[in-house]
This record gives structure tokens, C-alpha cells and sequence, in this order.
């Protein structure tokens, strides 16, 4: 028995993807549609696309756990070194502060610059501080 045939209109750019996804062998533009109108009906019907939200959602929740995790650290971490300098650093004497303040400030110039690399570098503090465990999402290996 024939399958009952179907004429559509494609716009140019969803053609050519049609006509290069069909080039691999063993591939028909039929079987691509096809599985095509499956995808989008499965998705519409009530239900029907919670796998894949719930994948989704599993993957944000990963994340944002990471993130959590690296903001707890960043923020004890802010809070430890300002106790510490807070409880020990003494005030300077007035003839000294100038000289202090650029020294501090190349200090801190090349704080940022060091901060700057380490962003786009893989083994960041994260990395070191938490071993084992994969910082893009938070689980242990």
C-alpha cells in the first residue's frame, strides 16, 4: 500500500537544510519530515515535552548549585580576609600613608590583572579549592 503524499512549501533556508540533511545515506527527505512532525506533535501533546524540560531544568539546577557553592566561597572568603585585616593591620603615621597608598594601589593593579587571567583559565582558585569536583557543574568525579 502507497503512503498517501503530502505537498508543502518550505521557505529557501529551511529547503537547503532539508536537501543537506538528506545527502547522508540512507537518509529520505520523507523519513526527515516525518520524524519532524512527530517531534512537534509529541511536543505539543499535553506532557509530552517534560522529559526534555525536566533535563533541562536538571542541567540549571547543576548549575546553579555551582554557582551557589562558588558565591558561599567567595563571600567567606571576602569576609575572612577583611576580619583579619581589620583585627591586625595597624593605622599608618601620617608621613607614611602616601607612599602606602601607592604601593597599595600597584598591589592592587596587579591583584586585577592576576584576577583577569585567572577567568578565563580552567584551574582557577575554584579548581584548587574544591578538587575532584567538575566546576562547570558541580559534580564529584
Amino acid at each position: 500500500m502507497a503512503k498517501p503524499r503530502a505537498n508543502i512549501r518550505l521557505s529557501n533556508k529551511a529547503h537547503a537544510l532539508l536537501e543537506d540533511m538528506a545527502r547522508a545515506p540512507g537518509v529520505h527527505k520523507s523519513a526527515i519530515m516525518e520524524a519532524a512532525l512527530w517531534a512537534y506533535v509529541d511536543e505539543r501533546r499535553p506532557g509530552g515535552g517534560d522529559k526534555a524540560a525536566a533535563q533541562r531544568l536538571d542541567r540549571m539546577e547543576l548549575r546553579l548549585n555551582a554557582i551557589e557553592r562558588d558565591t558561599a566561597l567567595m563571600v567567606e572568603t571576602l569576609g575572612q580576609f577583611i576580619l583579619y585585616w581589620l583585627t591586625r593591620t595597624e593605622p599608618l603615621p601620617e608621613g607614611e600613608r602616601d607612599a602606602a597608598h601607592r604601593l597599595g594601589q600597584r598591589r592592587f593593579d596587579y591583584f586585577i590583572e592576576q584576577v583577569a587571567g585567572k577567568l578565563g583559565d580552567d584551574a582557577g582558585l575554584a579548581a584548587r579549592v574544591f578538587p575532584g569536583v567538575d566546576v562547570d557543574d558541580g559534580d564529584a568525579h
